[in-house]
């Protein structure tokens, strides 16, 4: 397949770039089966000046797999490079090319490279659109069976076991389902992890190899996820999807959750007595019986 920069239709709604001016284009790329391309994906990798792929190999196999041709220059766009190679890149843009960025899968800028060069580009005043594609976090969420009306992407979590449980514990009362990515080598580490930070009764779904060919979604609690994921045997691409925290009154805060809630928020930054005053604020108890449940849980060792 051929074609040129003037064989690509811009959006409709969208304004005149003029012609001195390039544009960034945002394409997302199949995460798993090459049939889920979109079909303006092709057409723009044959007109773009310049196609910055995350992975040069990854993008030779989607082109021949999608039998296009690119037509301009291909050039290496990972973690490694992108300080070094954005100024480049808006270089072009700003004389006329059009370049087109993808990742090796998904939507570049989500937990991939991209940021940088659309606020550049954005910076410099340079037109920035994309063309839709399959997205990990949107499918997982779908398929997930959890609430879909709010949610928050959170990404990859910390490597090392301290931090990454920290910043689960940031999220604890977060009442919104929350999406993260994960390596299939922490996954059982992860899990066990949110159990400690979350509870182990809150609902999850861990969706792997989504819509390809050992594609599997598990769900149930993250105790029983924990379980089956910590022999270590899990691979495969993984999204992990978690139910937020449920709204508790007063009758369903035992001292236990009270301490947990006032630990949650000293490992967050907050003074003691600070944090025991919001405890009791928004579960609508005296700050005394907040801090009898603190002082209790430390005499018997279980904390403070």
């Amino acid at each position: 397949m051929t074609g040129s920069a003037d064989s690509v239709v811009p959006p409709s709604g969208s304004a005149e770039t003029p012609a001195s001016v390039g544009t960034l284009v945002l394409a997302g790329t199949p995460i798993g089966d090459v049939a889920d391309a979109p079909p303006r994906l092709a057409a723009e990798l044959a007109g773009a000046d310049v196609v910055a792929a995350e992975d040069t190999r990854r993008l030779r196999r989607l082109t021949q797999a999608l039998g296009v041709q690119v037509g301009g220059r291909v050039v290496s766009y990972f973690e490694g490079n992108e300080a070094a190679r954005t100024p480049e890149l808006v270089e072009a843009l700003a004389d006329g090319s059009r370049v087109l960025l993808v990742t090796d899968a998904g939507m570049p800028s989500v937990s991939d490279p991209g940021y940088r060069l659309v606020a550049a580009a954005v910076e410099r005043g340079i037109r920035v659109t994309a063309v839709p594609g399959p997205s990990a976090v949107l499918t997982a969420l779908a398929l997930s069976g959890l609430p879909v009306d709010r949610f928050c992407f959170e990404g990859f979590l910390p490597r090392k076991a301290g931090e990454r449980l920290s910043r689960l514990r940031e999220s604890a009362e977060e009442r919104r389902t929350l999406v993260y990515f994960e390596s299939p080598r922490r996954l059982d580490d992860t899990l066990a992890a949110m159990a400690q930070a979350f509870g182990d009764e809150r609902r999850a779904a861990v969706c792997r190899e989504l819509t390809k060919t050992y594609e599997e979604v598990r769900r149930g609690s993250l105790k029983e996820l924990a379980e089956w994921a910590a022999p270590g045997d899990v691979r495969g691409e993984i999204t992990v999807v978690v139910e937020g925290a449920p709204e508790k009154g007063p009758a369903d805060l035992g001292p236990d959750e009270l301490v947990r809630r006032v630990r949650v928020r000293e490992e967050a930054g907050e003074r003691r007595k600070e944090a025991i005053a919001a405890v009791a604020a928004d579960a609508g108890l005296p700050k005394r019986e907040v801090f009898d449940a603190v002082v209790a849980a430390k005499n018997a060792g279980l904390g403070g």
